[in-house]
């Protein structure tokens, strides 16, 4: 039982260990304070942008009564929106990091080093010097 166990954490350290892993919780840390810069956008300040145009701050509000149902159509519309804002900010994101890395990739290649026959001439010039 100890050698199953012992494996068994050996083998979760290797999980851990391995880069995308580590890559995908770093992931999931930017993300979630991403997304608190999202909806601080979305709620202060383009749903009262939004609500100067509907005479409501906040979409979640409408609803539609029937009978004793009530439809929060509202809280639909929001999430909609805050989906669209969302995936349009990453989009720019995504957008400006590849511009970025284009730039990087498309930096100018070194200059070539001297030609064999520079060479020879350098070390003839050189030969020339001592004499």
């Amino acid at each position: 039982m100890a050698e199953k166990t012992s494996g068994f954490l050996a083998e979760f350290k290797t999980f851990i260990a391995r880069g995308n892993v580590m890559d995908m919780a770093v992931g999931v840390i930017i993300g979630g304070a991403f997304s608190n810069i999202t909806n601080s956008l979305i709620n202060d300040i383009v749903m009262p942008v939004l609500g100067i145009f509907t005479s409501s701050v906040s979409f979640a509000e409408l609803t539609l009564n029937i009978g004793p149902a009530v439809i929060a159509y509202g809280d639909f519309i929001q999430a909609i929106l805050n989906f669209l804002i969302m995936a349009f900010v990453v989009f720019c994101l995504v957008k400006a990091l590849n511009s970025f890395h284009k730039k990087k990739e498309a930096a100018p290649p070194p200059p070539p080093g001297p030609s064999p026959e520079e060479k020879l001439l350098t070390e003839i010039r050189d030969l020339l010097k001592e004499k």
